[in-house]
Order: structure tokens, then sequence, then C-alpha cells
């Protein structure tokens, strides 16, 4: 979801605005509530950059449909609700090392070329999203996890902060963003319209980057 009008080479001062910290929103589909046992069905990750004023947009959505790890528990109810064949053949899924890979590589080189640390999740609800992105990770053997292990940003929290608003449907309408409850439930789809929102209030905050010192 590239904004063509923005620069495409990142503004390194997003490392200043969130302490060297990248901010990714991420989205996931399951086949479960549970982390530990139900699997993981697709991920999407939107990067966030910053313009030359100072101000966050979404850059660039990267996806994956992961293929359910061996033994994985597939949650009828849930698949009916996120409408997941978790087998269909034209998911070109693949296995949780080879999806989580596709989405970290991205990641990891936005980090260098701001000058980040690390990159940090930006979720609605971070629960959800972060237990099963860490326990995939730990699953899949992967030793070099560019997000922060634990800390994160939930758009659920700062919706309520700014707008009174904890329900993703009803925080975006509160922020004047189209929402298409159609679309909705579809890690792609959800991750954008997450992204738009965090956007939306980091930048309604008046808010004077740091000298670099600080």
């Amino acid at each position: 979801m590239t904004d063509e009008t923005e620069d495409s080479i990142p503004n390194p001062d997003i490392a200043r605005r969130f302490r060297g910290f990248l901010p990714v929103v991420i989205d996931l589909e399951t086949a479960g509530v549970n982390a530990q046992t139900d699997a993981l069905l697709q991920v999407a990750a939107v990067i966030i950059r910053m313009d030359a004023n100072g101000k966050l947009y979404p850059y660039k959505t990267h996806s994956v449909h992961i293929e359910p790890f061996e033994g994985a528990n597939l949650d009828k109810k849930s698949l009916e609700f996120n409408k997941i064949d978790p087998f269909h053949p034209l998911r070109m899924a693949v296995n949780e090392q080879a999806g989580l890979g596709r989405i970290f590589k991205p990641v990891r080189q936005e980090i260098r070329d701001t000058g980040c640390t690390r990159a940090i999740v930006v979720a609605h609800n971070t629960y959800f999203d972060m237990s099963f992105l860490i326990t995939a990770i730990e699953r899949a053997g992967i030793r070099r996890n560019p997000f922060h292990p634990f800390s994160a940003f939930d758009t659920a929290t700062l919706a309520g902060l700014a707008y009174g608003q904890t329900v993703l449907a009803k925080a975006l309408k509160a922020a004047g963003i189209e929402f298409n409850s159609k679309d909705a439930h579809s890690a792609i789809y959800d991750a954008e319209v997450t992204a738009k929102l965090f956007c939306e209030i980091v930048n309604s905050y008046d808010f004077t980057l740091p000298y670099p010192s600080e």
C-alpha cells in the first residue's frame, strides 16, 4: 500500500521518534485462539515510514500464507469466521520458518536503512498477535527475531485514549477512516487499516523530535 507521493528513501528520523524502534503493524489469521496448539495461517506486516514533515504513513505491506504446523489444531468455528481453507492449493502456503523469513527480510532491511536498532510490533489487541508470533518463532527455530520480544504498541489502548473507542471498527469511524466490514478479518486488510489508525493517532500528537543526543 505504498503511497506513491512519498519519497521512497526512508527517513532516519523515525528512529529518534520511537527511541530506536521501527514500528511495524502486524495482523495474523489463525485457526483458534491458543498460540501453543492452534495453527498460524496468515501473517501481514505493514512497514511504517516518516515523511519530511515528521508525519507517519503506511509504506508497504508484506504478507504470506502459512501451512499449519504438524499436529496443529484447526478450530472449525475459527475457520468459518475467517473463511480460510488451510489446505486450499491456491493459498500457496509455506511452512512457518519460510513464511516468517519472508516477512522478516524486508523488516530487517528497513531497520538497517533507518538506523533503528529493532522493530516493534504495532497491533490491535497486541497480546493475541504477539503470543502467536513469538510462539511460531520459537517453534520454527528462528534465532534472529527483528522484533522486540515483549514491548509493543497496542492500537486498542491508543484508540481508547484518543477516541474513547477500543473496538477497531468503532475506532476507525471515530478517526474518520473508512472501514469495510466485508473485507475485515483478512490479515492484509486489518493490518492496513490498523496502520492508518496508528499513524492518525501518532500524527495528531504535537511532538517535536528530540536532538540525536537525547
